[in-house]
C-alpha cells in the first residue's frame, strides 16, 4: 500500500510559478512510475505528466510541454511538478498517482485506470 500526499498548491497570477510536491509512504517508491493529473470543475480528469522510476524518462501533455517539469527524489520518496508560465486554464485540482511498474509503459502512462494509488489532490488557481 502506498499513500500519497500532495502539497504546494495555491493562488497565483497568470505568468507565475508554483511547485507541487507529492510525498509517498512506503519503501518501494523507487519501483513506481509516477504521474500528475488534473481536474477542472465540470471536466474530466486529464493527464499532465509522468516520470519513470529513475527520473530518466518523462512525458508531458501537449498543453503543458515546455512550461511544466516533473522530477523525483527517490531518497525523499517525493515527486515534484514545477509549473512555470501558468495560465488561467491551468486552474484545477492536481493529483499525483503511482503506477506499480517502473517504466512509463508507453501509451498507458496517460490512462487514469493504469494508476494504482492516488493522492487527495491540491488546488491550483491561476488568476488573470
Amino acid at each position: 500500500q502506498v499513500q500519497l500526499v500532495e502539497s504546494g498548491g495555491g493562488l497565483v497570477q497568470a505568468g507565475g510559478s508554483l511547485r507541487l510536491s507529492c510525498a509517498a509512504s512506503g519503501r518501494t517508491f523507487s519501483s513506481y512510475a509516477m504521474g500528475w493529473f488534473r481536474q477542472a470543475p465540470g471536466k474530466e480528469r486529464e493527464f499532465v505528466a509522468a516520470i519513470n522510476w529513475s527520473g530518466g524518462s518523462t512525458y508531458y501533455a501537449d498543453s503543458v510541454k515546455g512550461r511544466f517539469t516533473i522530477s523525483r527524489d527517490n531518497a525523499k520518496n517525493t515527486v515534484y511538478l514545477q509549473m512555470n508560465s501558468l495560465k488561467p486554464e491551468d486552474t484545477s485540482v492536481y493529483y499525483c498517482a503511482a503506477r506499480r511498474a517502473p517504466n512509463l509503459g508507453g501509451p498507458v502512462m496517460v490512462v487514469i485506470d493504469e494508476y494504482d494509488y492516488w493522492g487527495q489532490g491540491t488546488q491550483v488557481t491561476v488568476s488573470s
